[in-house]
Parts: structure tokens; C-alpha cells; sequence
């Protein structure tokens, strides 16, 4: 049987897309009984279309793809959260089955999105949302199933990936390495969503809805980046025997669902320590199957691309098979979200502070007023035009009560001259 497709978006997962199809097809007739064939390919610019010998079938308007009564599954490459949205939602409330890889789209609107496909009988399927190339919402959703799921846990960003690994081992400073992935077209010209987390969150958000049975919005995820992070803290974090990584964590706790984003501080023995440059990894911890980790390069043309085309695949199995939707949507549980000032955890904490005597002392009764218990204190670092590194690691303490600490220090007038950097442990 010919299932036809309709794509909207030839950006470099697009293309890819394409690529693979025009290279696999007789391939995949052969192995898994579906002819896979374009019918309508939409984007704002033909010259993608046209390289591939496609211009016959190119439109500008996605109003025509998802409007097609021939096509049974719509690819929507297009990313953000208000065409495509408009997209994905047309083309399930018009009876044809979606794949998407847009992870902001499912993290805000997944409900909405999951509700039209079920009440339309047709199928969603995003695994290229999260991780690239690297298996895991398929396996969540079918291979993982008789668990429950305690903690997902991983590096989700190849970029800041990519800049803390050449930070730790050519010397760099952010700014540099920020500049160095920038040049090798690993990070955006405008880096926020990297840098600053949100990218990671909106992947959090939906492995969490996955694993915990219970919607996660990327409006529920705290997120911090890696802008604070310098050369000292990486090199306190070897020295006490652990690595600094950009971390996505959702974990279940009697409260409900943690899930936040952050600069974090693991063991050099842990699995995810060894993860480096822009290879990404999740980490997922169930009761019967123990730990698992899926390993894989995160980001790129071709590792999206090859999650889009494996999800095509299998609806365009289904679709010429005539089998219903298998797995809809599982958030029927509504576990609260833990505020993130309720976070238990051990902290480094990194101040650029004032080479003068009463430093210590005052800093010391600030954490003793907010019932922080220091674990270390060390200067890092020469003296730097009067300024040193102060560096504390805590023992366990919480979150709201170190974000109070941390306040009061930089408030000490002459004393603090720089945002301090604040790293979660996680042992």
C-alpha cells in the first residue's frame, strides 16, 4: 500500500527527511510492506524542494497539505508554538495522523495536541522532539511500561554539552566557548534558549509527562543555564571529584513531581560524567528494569531527521495495516508539581569577593541565620584587583533557604562584586 505524506518545513530536519526517503524507500517497501511517497511539500522558499527535483509537488500554502485528501500523514518541521500549532491541530481535526519534532509545541500544548488526536483517531507521534537520534520516547512509551518510573535524569543539550567539555579541556572561558560552538554551528547567533536552559526544559517537561502518567508543562520546569559557570568551577568540581554538567531531572517524590534544569555537579564515576562534546544521554531509573541509559548524538540534521522518518515509519505501518492508534495519551494521574524552594540538595556556591578581613565571619553567621550548614570553605584563585573566589559546598539543605543566604551575601555592601554561582550536587 502507498501511504502519502505532506511536509511542512524543509529546514535542515526537513531536507534530511527527504534525503533519507529518496535513499531508503525501495528499502523500506521491501522490509516493513509500505511505500512511503511525498505528495505535497510546504515552505516558505522552493529552492529545497527544487535541488530535489520536487517542485511539482511544492506549495507555499500548508493549508493545501493538511486540506489534501490523499495524505494520510503530515510532517511538521516547522518548530515554535503558533503556525505550527495551527498546523498540527488542522491536520488532526482533518483526520490525518501527525509526526512532529517540535518539543516547545508538545511541552506547552501537548495536552491540547493529544486531545485532537484522540478525538480525531489518529496518531501523534514526536520522538524527534527530545533527544535526536537517540531512542526514548518510544521506548517510554511501550518497552518501560510495566515500570514505574522513579527519576529521569540526562544531558539534553548538545550545545552547552559541547561548551563545558572544550571549557574543562582546552581552558576556555564561556565566552569563548559560547563563540567557538557558535562558529562551528552548534549554537544559535541568538544562544538563549541553549544557554539559558529552556531548551532542555521543554524536553524535561515532556519525558516527565511520559514517565510520571501526569502532565508537565515547560511553564512547570525551573530552569537555569550555564551563563555563570567559569574555568574556577570546573576546576573545584574535578579537584572534589566531580564534573559539571547541564542536567534535565525529573524525579517522583511522595510530594509529587520534581523536574527542573541546572548546572550540576556529578560524581566522576557517574554513567552521564563521561558524556561529552554534543552527545546527549538519558538516564531513566524504574523499579523492575533498574538503571537504563540511552546514549546518542542529540542534535544535527540527520540524528532528527532519522527519529522523524522511524516514526513515520511506524504510523505508516499502521495506517496501511489499518491499526488504531496504539499508545494516546497516559497523563490521567494529576501529580502536583514540588516548588523548586522545597528542593533538598547539597550546593556549591562560588562569590567573587572582597580580599579584606571580616569576609568569613560575615558570610558565616549570614548561612548560620538561614539554617545552611557549611560543609567546606576554600579560596580559589590569585587575588585579582583586590577580589577573590570564595568557593562553599554545603551538606544537605534546602533551596528556598540558600536562595535566601545567597541574597543576603551579595547584598553586603562592598563586599560581593559578581553574580555568584550556584551548583546543585547530585551524589
Amino acid at each position: 500500500m502507498t501511504v502519502k505524506l505532506g511536509l511542512v518545513g524543509t529546514g535542515t530536519v526537513g531536507c534530511g527527511c527527504i534525503d533519507i526517503l529518496d535513499a531508503h524507500k525501495e528499502d523500506f517497501a521491501r522490509h516493513y510492506g509500505v511505500d512511503l511517497e511525498w505528495k505535497r511539500i510546504c515552505s516558505r522558499r522552493s529552492v529545497q524542494a527544487e535541488a530535489r527535483g520536487l517542485e511539482d509537488i511544492f506549495t507555499t500554502d500548508w493549508h493545501e497539505v493538511v486540506e489534501d485528501p490523499e495524505i494520510d500523514i503530515v510532517v511538521e518541521l516547522i518548530g515554535g508554538t503558533t503556525t505550527a500549532r495551527e498546523v498540527v491541530l488542522a491536520a488532526l481535526n482533518a483526520g490525518k495522523n501527525v509526526v512532529t519534532a517540535n518539543k516547545a509545541l508538545m511541552a506547552s500544548f501537548g495536552e491540547e495536541v493529544m486531545n485532537a488526536a484522540a478525538e480525531n483517531n489518529c496518531e501523534i507521534a514526536f520522538e524527534g522532539s527530545v533527544g535526536g537520534g537517540i531512542p526514548i520516547i518510544d521506548p517510554m512509551k511501550h518497552s518501560l511500561i510495566s515500570n514505574e518510573i522513579s527519576s529521569v535524569m540526562g544531558i539534553v543539550n548538545g550545545t552547552t554539552n559541547y561548551m563545558l567539555t572544550r571549557m574543562v579541556d582546552a581552558g576556555l572561558s564561556y565566552e569563548e566557548a559560547l563563540a567557538e560552538a557558535q562558529a562551528k554551528g552548534y549554537a544559535e547567533a541568538e544562544p538563549s534558549a541553549d544557554v539559558d536552559g529552556l531548551d532542555a526544559a521543554a524536553k524535561i517537561a515532556i519525558l516527565a509527562s511520559i514517565a510520571f502518567n501526569s502532565r508537565v508543562t515547560l511553564a512547570d520546569v525551573h530552569a537555569e543555564g550555564i551563563r555563570n559557570i567559569t574555568t574556577t568551577d570546573l576546576d573545584a568540581a574535578h579537584d572534589m571529584g566531580y564534573c559539571v554538567k547541564l542536567l534535565a531531572i525529573a524525579k517522583r517524590t511522595s510530594e509529587g513531581v520534581s523536574v527542573r534544569v541546572h548546572p550540576t555537579m556529578l560524581p566522576l564515576t557517574h554513567q552521564l560524567a563521561t558524556v561529552n562534546s554534543v552527545y546527549n544521554a538519558i538516564y531513566v531509573t524504574g523499579d523492575a528494569v533498574g538503571e537504563t541509559m540511552f546514549f546518542g548524538e542529540g542534535a544535527g540534521a540527520k540524528p532528527a531527521a532519522s527519529a522523524v522518518m522511524g516514526d513515520v515509519l511506524e504510523v505508516g505501518r499502521h495506517v496501511a495495516q489499518g491499526v488504531k492508534p496504539l499508545v494516546g495519551c497516559t497523563c490521567t494521574d494529576k501529580l502536583p508539581i514540588v516548588p523548586m524552594d522545597d528542593l533538598e540538595t547539597k550546593y556549591y556556591l562560588r562569590f567573587t569577593v572582597a580580599d579584606q578581613p571580616g569576609v568569613l565571619a560575615a558570610t558565616a553567621s549570614i548561612f548560620a541565620k538561614h539554617k545552611v550548614s557549611v560543609y567546606s570553605v576554600v579560596q580559589r584563585g590569585k587575588k585579582d584587583a583586590g577580589t577573590v573566589d570564595l568557593v562553599y559546598v554545603t551538606h544537605t539543605a534546602r533551596e528556598k533557604n540558600v536562595r535566601a543566604a545567597c541574597a543576603d551575601i551579595v547584598a553586603l555592601e562592598g563586599v560581593v562584586f559578581a553574580e555568584p554561582s550556584i551548583i546543585r550536587v547530585e551524589d
